[in-house]
């Protein structure tokens, strides 16, 4: 059986804040405002798996208004998701992911986000890919004010 997962997730930016997007942390003047650290893309391939496997969503299993998960680490959050989805009898045959942000450039550092994801993952690095692109100069992710993450995974079972 396979089955194919979608995930989305979008986080304001604001100053004080660090940016991180896959596991890796941008040099950038502002971050993600959320509950957890704000990894718009690790949230995003979280739902995708959780949306795959059938198990729910991101906000059914770390609820944002439980103080445990105020500015937990997202990698965490996902090794979590990932290890039952595994024990649902679930792999990853691939995930393929887009960013949009204005800034800063991504492209130079998408090796060491792939990595990052493929290791929180325990995955081939030939199974993630990222790309990124940007709003365009149109509001909010073309001004900065925002970036957003969509992710499709394909999970297989025998």
């Amino acid at each position: 059986m396979i089955r194919v997962g979608l995930g989305y997730d979008l986080h304001r930016l604001v100053e004080g804040r660090r940016l991180i997007l896959g596991g890796v942390t941008f040099d950038f003047e502002k971050g993600e405002v959320g509950h957890s650290d704000g990894d718009v893309l690790l949230h995003a391939i979280t739902d995708a798996l959780l949306g795959a496997a059938g198990l729910g969503d991101i906000g059914s299993y770390f609820p944002p208004e439980d103080a445990k998960w105020k500015d937990a680490d997202s990698a965490e959050l996902l090794r979590t998701v990932w290890n039952d989805v595994r024990a649902d009898g679930w792999s990853l045959e691939n995930l393929d992911c887009v960013i949009k942000l204005e800034k800063p450039k991504f492209l130079s550092r998408r090796g060491e986000v792939i990595e990052s994801i493929a290791a929180i993952l325990g995955v081939d690095k030939a199974q993630v890919f990222v790309k990124a692109k940007t709003g365009e100069k149109l509001p909010p992710v073309g001004t900065s004010e925002a970036v957003e993450a969509h992710v499709v995974c394909l999970l297989s079972c025998d």
